[in-house]
């Protein structure tokens, strides 16, 4: 069994690659509150209340009249653990607001959002992406195998996550 552990992905890497990583999403959660917060900044705090609702922080939020999303990612920065499942939840409510393609996720939280979405979104869209390298063309991240299908990071997620209904689509032949 030792012979076949040398040909395994993951056995030829030394330990302290992984001394970094961490199921922990508090960062990444908190900078798309705030990526939120600046898109909602002209808004009414209506907007940043439903916007914390459907990323469900709703129970994060600050009991009184006016809802601060900075405060709250201040708050979820140095709280408690947070799921890969929070992150997505939050993704898919930034990407849900009007004028999210201006300020796009950044690659890490969206190719977290897209690998986990991947996995757990409903059976059609996983469908969708089945037997093909799923490649972010404005990120440096891709995963599946096969053909590839290709969309901005944003766009991946989005259909994913259910935003959208427009998937990854194969790259046209030159």
């Amino acid at each position: 069994m030792s012979d076949l552990g040398g040909f395994l992905p993951l056995s030829q890497r030394t330990p302290d690659d992984d001394a970094r990583v961490s199921s922990d999403r508090r960062e990444q959660l908190a900078a798309v509150v705030r990526l939120a917060a600046g898109r909602l900044a002209e808004a009414a705090p209506d907007d940043a209340r439903a916007f914390a609702r459907d990323a469900g922080l709703a129970r994060d939020l600050d009991d009184g009249a006016e809802a601060d999303l900075h405060r709250l990612a201040a708050a979820i920065a140095t709280g408690q653990r947070r799921t890969i499942r929070d992150l997505t939840a939050a993704a898919r409510a930034y990407l849900a607001l009007a004028g999210a393609e201006e300020a796009p996720l950044p690659s890490d939280i969206s190719g977290a959002v897209a690998l986990h979405a991947s996995a757990s979104a409903p059976f059609a869209r996983r469908a969708a992406i089945s037997g093909h390298t799923v490649r972010a063309s404005d990120a440096g991240w891709s995963f599946g195998r096969g053909p590839e299908i290709t969309a901005t990071a944003d766009a991946i997620v989005a259909f994913l996550t259910g935003v959208s209904d427009t998937p990854p689509r194969r790259p046209p032949r030159v």
